[in-house]
């Protein structure tokens, strides 16, 4: 129960499943040639029996335990404040706008390892470059604060 093969495995196989049971419902062929179900299904049905493999040898050759893989201490430590940033940027995003959210996110980050003026310059400097090419250049919508920024 602890074989971090197995669980991955079946993860695999589970998806396999679903995409194989999903592509069922699409065309397998057409008049011109392979219909959108082709791709999918065959795609799906390697991707059971490798997963099927996988726990196989995964229970006989190479036992990776669950302990082993997941992070410890400052590892871990990142993992959380990663995850927390990213919680505060999705609730703060759509009030603040993106300037001010990317900012904050980064600073959270960079905060860490940099001198506060330094982590704070780059997450600015890091966010507006980033609103102005996709705002601007590519003209892919943002989040705005009432003030268009």
């Amino acid at each position: 129960m602890k074989n971090a093969g197995v669980w991955s495995g079946i993860l695999m196989f589970s998806l396999g499943c679903c995409f194989f049971w999903m592509s069922l419902g699409l065309t397998y062929s057409s008049a011109i040639g392979p219909g959108p179900g082709l791709f999918p299904l065959w795609l799906s049905g390697i991707l059971i029996v490798v997963s099927l493999l996988y726990i196989w040898e995964s229970t006989t050759k190479d036992i990776i335990l669950l302990k082993d893989l997941l992070p410890r201490g400052r590892e871990l430590n990142n993992i959380i404040a990663i995850l927390i940033s990213l919680i505060v940027f999705l609730m703060i995003v759509n009030f603040t706008g993106f300037i001010i959210a990317g900012t904050i996110l980064m600073s959270m980050l960079l905060l860490r390892e940099y001198k506060w003026y330094w982590g704070l310059g780059i997450s600015f400097a890091t966010s507006l470059a980033t609103f102005l090419l996709f705002q601007i250049l590519l003209d892919v919508p943002l989040p705005v604060n009432i003030f268009g920024w």
